[in-house]
């Protein structure tokens, strides 16, 4: 079945059940925590597991002279109903190895019964029962779709568990927690669902005779008392209750409700007189309603009352995923047949689309006659001359939910003239099969003999405006057709910024044109060396991105000034106490790696920041060597050499090589690596590990540099990226 039949079938299910699976999660919350007080008081016997029938009622017939009936709860503990010595009665919690009384059984409270009735029948009797189970019945649907659905975007049951990329925080912990959440949430909705076809009777066989089914089992009395004790064998942790005989007559017994059976045994020999088994219903009740309840393990009960708040959450995210999907919902002012540019979009939350729209909305504000729709929607468009389509990847390679049909349509339809066509494809290289789809649809549309490429396959990674810009530029120069390459108009500025102070920043000067930055962010936000801080200095859509150091847990930025730069100048602005807002980026594939033989930091300029973080937070004392390049030495590159030699000294850092490319001696990073030839080349082929940060000038010469040292060994440069072994985080 299609991913848009699971997700229009997840949504439905969500809408119609949301009301009241909002009451049952709220009310199934309070009473798992219910369920968890129920345990800790203290009227559990130690070793509990261990004690025998045999073991306790002389305990109990020395201490109670007449009893009634002993229970044993789901919490494993022990009622007794009965008298004592002083004739008193007693109705109390003991304990089994020595007839203590340990508390009095209390009553759940009104809040407590009026909780289980609301989650129970929502205070309408019978009819509020159906209604509860037909809704488990539903959340049942819900999470067998849901599974399917990450199914799908997994590609498949061996990657369920793999990386999910973030690309929202609804999206990312909807697809996160419902992983995990998965199983204990159809165990609730499975056994609700159970409890209420029992409950309506729905498992009892239909019968002509009237009379009772059970299997009575007579054992006869051995002679010379041969019969095993059935009270000896019996432990307490397989009885529910045990009823007393009324007398010392040995025609009066003891009636013990077991697990699975109730049984009838002479007080005398202790010989099983007749028994009668449970009915499979019976017990699968009884199953039910410990897994829905949580009443018989304290861990369990922890996990429902979790499992109970996903669900809410899940309400939250996927109701917030369908209204992100309809903000960038398609409007159209011309109709396919009459448009000459026709605009095609795979998109699975949207991204993609706004890109699109931004597009849309200039092509009409230039008189053009403008079309725009779902790449599943393709048919024949008899006046286009232009086709451009935005496709990204969804899941490992695979097309969005409203691209699916593309390439059959493609394959079925033939339009009847030449079209321009442009390919755009949007993707993340976290993945493997980084705009896998659209390389997909571009080699396909290669072979279409109606189809004029005039650029090759563009791709854009994580929703880059700049690269998407790269686009608009080759496209306008092959159209003609001004567009708009300000990335700023592509750009999205994120809700829910995270707020930092600033704590230090030192100065600049005639010659000093870098600057450190330290922040603090609130004891909440997680960061790593590596990761990238978002700010968005004009307070628009113009977002500006830099290389997060972890410093004594705060956020280090090293900055250089640039003339009319602006987000350079406006972090040279701030004061100490300042606030200002951004949000911080995980960049997971530029973190310092947790197992590698050899670690190579490979830097020039601001490019330094993650790594003093990195060496800062390396408490393994993994092998590290620093190789850093800046023009002239500075009193902040002094304060880097004494920064170093402090971590030489700890063990946290093995060797600094600083190259000066402006001074007398002047050295570069590159002539550094070619003079330590043999040591990247042993660090590589023994899994070590390079990571070069700073500008992309510097990037390709150091790549150049060891592409040219790996020219005697097996392996290239891609192969050890591919590997993870190079890792890159350049501007």
């Amino acid at each position: 079945m299609t991913l848009s039949f699971w997700r229009y079938s997840h949504l439905a299910l969500a809408l119609f059940s949301s009301l009241f699976l909002i009451l049952a999660s709220v009310t199934g919350t309070i009473l798992a925590v219910d369920a968890i007080q129920e345990k800790t008081p203290p009227y559990k016997v130690e070793n509990f597991n261990a004690i025998t029938l045999g073991e306790t009622l002389p305990i109990l017939k020395k201490n109670y002279p007449e009893i009634t009936q002993v229970t044993i709860d789901h919490n494993q503990f022990v009622t007794l109903e009965g008298l004592d010595q002083d004739d008193n009665d007693v109705n109390a919690y003991i304990d089994v190895r020595t007839g203590k009384i340990l508390g009095t059984p209390i009553k759940k409270g009104e809040f407590i019964n009026w909780t289980i009735a609301l989650h129970r029948s929502l205070f309408l009797k019978e009819t509020g029962r159906f209604i509860v189970g037909f809704i488990s019945f539903l959340l049942v649907l819900i999470s067998i779709s849901g599974f399917v659905l990450v199914l799908k975007r997994q590609r498949g049951i061996r990657n369920f568990f793999s990386k999910v990329i973030k690309e929202y925080f609804a999206q990312y912990y909807h697809v996160v927690l419902g992983r995990l959440a998965l199983i204990p949430i159809l165990i609730i909705a499975v056994s609700g669902t159970y409890l209420t076809l029992e409950k309506f009777n729905f498992f009892i066989p239909k019968t002509d005779s009237k009379e009772n089914t059970e299997i009575v089992k007579t054992t006869p009395i051995e002679k010379n008392g041969a019969v095993t004790s059935v009270l000896k064998n019996t432990l307490l942790t397989d009885i529910k209750k045990i009823e007393f005989p009324f007398s010392d007559d040995p025609e009066e017994y003891y009636i013990i409700t077991l697990n699975d059976r109730e049984i009838e045994v002479n007080q005398v020999t202790g010989a099983v007189e007749s028994e009668k088994l449970f009915p499979m219903t019976t017990l699968l009740s009884d199953l039910s309603l410990d897994l829905h309840t949580g009443r018989t393990n304290i861990l369990w009960a922890i996990i429902l009352g979790i499992a109970s708040l996903n669900i809410l959450f899940f309400i939250y995210s996927g109701f917030a995923m369908t209204l992100k999907r309809r903000s960038t919902r398609i409007k159209n002012k011309f109709k396919a047949e009459e448009s000459k540019f026709i605009l095609l979009v795979g998109s699975e939350n949207g991204s993609t689309l706004r890109f699109a729209n931004a597009i849309h909305k200039q092509l009409m504000a230039h008189g053009e006659k403008v079309f725009i729709t779902e790449m599943n929607n393709y048919s024949v468009y008899p006046k286009a001359e232009h086709l451009i389509i935005f496709a990204s990847t969804h899941g490992l390679g695979d097309p969005p939910s409203n691209a699916t049909k593309f390439i059959s349509l493609l394959n079925s339809i033939q339009q009847q003239q030449k079209i321009n066509v442009s390919v755009v494809g949007f993707g993340s290289t976290a993945y493997p099969d980084f705009c896998g789809y659209a390389r997909e649809i571009d080699t396909l549309l290669v072979k279409q003999k109606w189809a004029k490429p005039i650029l090759e396959l563009q791709t854009i990674n994580d929703k880059s405006a700049e690269e998407f810009v790269d686009w608009i530029k080759l496209w306008t120069a092959k159209t003609g057709i001004p567009l708009s390459a300000t990335p700023s108009l592509y750009n999205h500025v994120p809700k829910g910024l995270q707020k930092l102070m600033v704590l230090d920043k030192t100065a600049v000067s005639d010659t000093e044109h870098t600057f450190i930055l330290t922040l603090r962010a609130n004891a909440r936000a997680k960061f790593q060396s590596g990761d990238l801080l978002a700010i968005y200095p004009a307070n628009d859509t113009r977002e500006r991105l830099y290389s997060i150091g972890n410093h004594s847990g705060n956020i280090q930025l090293v900055v250089k000034l640039h003339p009319n730069g602006l987000g350079s100048e406006f972090l040279n602005s701030l004061e100490t106490g300042q606030v200002i807002k951004a949000r911080i980026i995980k960049n997971a594939t530029f973190h310092f790696p947790k197992k590698a033989s050899k670690v190579a930091l490979i830097s020039n300029g601001t490019g330094i920041a993650p790594f003093l973080g990195m060496i800062e937070q390396n408490k393994t004392k993994t092998e590290t060597h620093f190789y850093c390049g800046f023009r002239t030495e500075t009193k902040t590159v002094s304060g880097y050499k004494e920064f170093t030699n402090e971590m030489i000294e700890k063990q946290q850092l093995q060797s600094f090589h600083l190259a000066l490319s402006r001074e007398a001696d002047h050295n570069y990073v590159m002539n550094l690596i070619k003079r330590d030839a043999e040591f990247f080349i042993d660090l590589l082929t023994h899994g070590g590990v390079v990571m070069i940060c700073g500008s992309l000038a510097m990037q390709k010469d150091v790549e150049f540099s060891l592409d040219e040292l790996l020219a005697k060994t097996s392996l290239t440069i891609s192969d050890y990226k591919a590997k993870g072994q190079i890792l890159t985080d350049c501007y």
